[in-house]
């Protein structure tokens, strides 16, 4: 189990940075998985969280690709705006919230 305190104190290694992503993406997965079950406008937050599912697995796996990942950062960022749909909008966010938290994370 992570703790906050090594969360925010220790260097990251390849073991923590994987165990962070197994965490925030079985958290994410909950939220998604509530989310559906509602249905409704809770779609949007599966919209949100779903897209994000991914990302955790490439990095559980060590297949995270940090230049990628910024340059897909850089891509997603440039793509939101007002002209989306509620559904795009909530995917781009969600994608660009995930690769912040690892590229973050992994620095």
């Amino acid at each position: 189990m992570i703790k906050l305190k090594n969360i925010l104190t220790e260097a990251p290694t390849e073991k923590a940075f994987e165990e962070f992503a197994e965490t925030r993406g079985k958290g994410a997965a909950k939220i998604a998985a509530t989310a559906e079950e509602k249905g409704g406008l809770a779609l949007l937050t599966w919209h949100h969280f779903k897209v994000k599912a991914s990302y955790y697995k490439k990095a559980v796996e060590g297949k995270f690709d940090a230049e990628a990942a910024k340059k897909e950062f850089e891509e997603t960022y440039k793509k939101i705006s007002l002209s989306m749909t509620p559904i795009e909008f909530q995917r781009e966010v969600g994608r660009l919230e995930v690769l912040g938290e690892l590229l973050i994370k992994n620095k």
